[in-house]
């Protein structure tokens, strides 16, 4: 056996452990998109359209959320809301949840709330960000560009809540057993 004999042998060994590699590999597959809810309230209008002379003030929350729907399939939603004030009067509110359905494949287990809360809202955000500009805009207003964001710093934020009110609820669990005062407070 030569020399030349062993090398397509090795390339095809090579490609094989490259194909199930990539098979087994952590994938995240959109099923669908779609707008669950949406509410754009112009309470001022058109009294508040004629006067811009000022930017508003603009307050925007956003919120992730997911449920299993089988055992690799899972409903993403991310929830946008944006109130913008002139002065002392509320000039609009815009309301949007979108969703998704994605399924994870050879996630671990260890990994699945994070890909939902991370990287699945990542995949929607640009869409929801694109609703939220057009409600906007078709309402009278500017269009608003909201900033992009950052999915892990949230998920953090909320893990580090959680801990917290978990934290409290042992705390005072712990205080109605031995019958303590209610100010979270140990000691007499």
């Amino acid at each position: 056996m030569t020399d030349e004999t062993k090398i397509p042998d090795a390339t095809a060994a090579l490609d094989a452990a490259r194909t199930e590699a990539a098979q087994n590999a952590p994938r995240v597959q959109v099923h669908a998109q779609y707008v669950k809810d949406l509410s754009f309230e112009n309470p001022g209008a058109p009294q508040n359209l004629a006067n811009q002379s000022a930017a508003p003030k603009i307050e925007v929350s956003v919120d992730v959320g997911a449920r299993g729907l089988s055992p690799n399939q899972f409903e993403v939603e991310l929830r946008i809301t944006a109130n913008a004030d002139f002065e002392a009067q509320r000039a609009f509110v815009v309301e949007v949840v979108y969703a998704g359905v994605f399924a994870l494949h050879n996630v671990d287990q260890n990994q699945l709330k994070q890909v939902c809360l991370i990287e699945c809202p990542r995949l929607l955000f640009p869409f929801a960000r694109r609703i939220v500009a057009d409600a906007t805009r078709d309402g009278g207003f500017p269009p608003l560009l909201l900033e992009p964001i950052d999915f892990v710093q949230l998920y953090r934020q909320s893990m580090e809540k959680a801990e917290e009110q978990a934290a409290v609820s042992s705390d005072n669990a712990g205080e109605s057993r031995d019958g303590g005062g209610g100010n979270g407070k140990a000691g007499a």
